[in-house]
């Protein structure tokens, strides 16, 4: 069957998720974040992720908005930053990420072409709405798709379920894109056709489930012979 249906991870693969902190370290008198910010940005995606597949294996979800807090305070202190104001404002940076460049033109192609265009992420829907309205890509999803509505975080089966729901296809029938090389691996093993977005050139991930796709950005996925 043809991919009728391109959907994508959100952080780290649509949005920039170094933005706040890279951002927050430009601000006028915060020279010495500068020297910690990219340790910081490390830390909190990683705890994030970590905090999210904990949540999910002990059954004690909660939105990705508590984890992504819980996961700065984990970063600020590994980095010795006693800071409540850079806190606030960390939060809120990272409610207006934003996209990586090629992004819009990517997913205006995609419509284009008559495909669905869809989000799927372990973000809370509030979090999503934000991000998605301050890159400005409203009208380029026809959905944005959280794991709120199954109360529990990727790889979980029941999120990848969510496609299908929403749009009535077959696994076979959607092209899942992420940064997340464990993200694709699940989604691949669940039988969607798969691109790895591997910004940073990492190795694979040794996991059940390999990618179709692997690409350096999202620019190549419109030409992919697989529409």
């Amino acid at each position: 069957m043809p991919v009728t249906t391109c959907v994508f991870d959100a952080y780290g693969t649509l949005f920039d998720v170094s933005a706040a902190a890279r951002e927050a370290a430009a601000e006028p008198g915060r020279e010495t974040f500068a020297a910690h910010w990219p340790a910081l940005a490390e830390h909190w995606r990683r705890k994030q992720l970590e905090y999210s597949w904990l949540r999910a294996v002990r059954g004690t979800h909660c939105d990705f908005w508590q984890v992504t807090r819980d996961a700065l305070d984990w970063a600020m202190e590994a980095e010795g930053l006693e800071d409540a104001a850079l806190r606030e404002r960390l939060l809120q940076l990272y409610w207006q990420l934003s996209s990586y460049t090629e992004v819009p033109e990517v997913l205006g192609t995609l419509q284009a072409q008559g495909l669905n265009t869809a989000i799927l992420s372990n973000g809370s829907p509030a979090m999503l709405e934000g991000a998605v309205h301050s890159a400005g890509l409203d009208d380029l999803l026809d959905a944005v798709l959280s794991v709120e509505s199954v109360g529990i975080f990727k790889p979980a089966r029941a999120v990848y379920d969510l496609v299908g729901q929403r749009f009535g296809c077959t696994p076979d029938q959607v092209l899942f894109v992420s940064s997340n090389g464990w993200d694709v691996s699940a989604a691949a093993a669940y039988g969607f056709v798969t691109a790895w977005v591997n910004r940073a050139g990492a190795p694979m991930d040794r996991l059940p489930g390999t990618p179709a796709h692997i690409l350096p950005t999202l620019a190549p996925i419109p030409a992919l012979e697989i529409f």
